[in-house]
């Protein structure tokens, strides 16, 4: 068993145990849980919030109605840890990032998302700077049609590491609460000027709140 198996499987017994002792608040405001928004969607949060996203999915993502979601990760070592963390919580990974196999990645995700998924993507990631939305999402929403789904996260008691994104390690028997905004579009045929004018209002959705 390779070293990054070993520390994934020991990962997700552990937050595991940890979600067990969370309390869970959502505020859907899409319609995903209810089924009413039925778009492949490309759900977007901030890096440091995966754990409180990760929750929320465990506990509430319509496995039933929906065909799952798939992570961008990075194509490093670190990279693949988290891909096998979000496998034992029943979600999928395509390894890229801006950087490295950008192209490669964004590929497989626009696959993916015209055969209906659904991807999540934290826009700061994998090296930030925090709070700062790349390209990446607007370009795969241009590009698919598909629902940008802005989700945030807040913890009522945590841990903040000393991380280039600050990441978020809720406190046993704490509260998430989470939100999820109603669904944004982009329109392709952009101008730069209007692309840029989409990547800011995203960036500022996502701020809102964030802390």
């Amino acid at each position: 068993m390779s070293r990054e198996r070993l520390l994934a499987l020991v990962g997700v017994a552990i937050l595991r145990l940890l979600f067990c002792t969370i309390r869970l608040r959502l505020n859907e405001r899409a319609g995903i849980v209810d089924g009413t928004l039925k778009d492949p969607l490309l759900i977007c949060f901030w890096h440091n919030r995966i754990l409180g996203i990760t929750l929320a999915f465990d506990r509430r993502y319509p496995r039933k109605r929906r065909k799952g979601v798939t992570v961008l990760t990075s194509p490093s070592k670190d990279g693949e840890i988290l891909a096998q963390v979000v496998a034992g919580f029943g979600m999928g990974s395509a390894r890229g990032s801006s950087s490295r196999r950008g192209s490669r990645a964004l590929l497989e995700l626009i696959r993916l998302v015209r055969s209906g998924g659904d991807i999540a993507i934290t826009p700061d990631g994998p090296r930030g700077p925090r709070y700062t939305l790349g390209p990446g999402v607007i370009q795969l929403a241009q590009s698919t049609g598909a629902a940008i789904l802005p989700a945030h996260a807040s913890f009522s008691r945590c841990l903040r590491m000393k991380t280039w994104d600050g990441f978020i390690i809720p406190l046993p028997f704490s509260t998430i609460s989470v939100t999820i905004d109603p669904p944004e579009y982009v329109q392709p045929g952009l101008t730069d000027d209007e692309f840029e004018a989409a990547r800011n209002k995203m960036e500022e959705i996502l701020k809102n709140g964030a802390d």
